[in-house]
């Protein structure tokens, strides 16, 4: 399974956020950064945990990649 977090970078930009203030906001490990700048999966914690932060949808920080 593959996934893409883009959609969560432009969320960022647009809100004027960096990635280490994001991982601050949410708590996020710095290898749970790591896999999310790698498009790695993470946990669904770490996902609901974004979207409250950012007051957003599952679907508008991730992507499923289907190849």
């Amino acid at each position: 399974m593959k996934v893409d977090y883009k959609k969560l970078w432009i969320m960022l930009i647009e809100k004027g956020l960096t990635k280490a203030q994001l991982r601050e906001l949410c708590h996020i490990s710095p290898a749970t950064l790591t896999k999310l700048n790698k498009n790695e999966v993470v946990s669904l914690e770490v996902i609901i945990r974004i979207c409250l932060a950012l007051n957003c949808e599952i679907s508008d920080i991730v992507e499923i990649v289907r190849t």
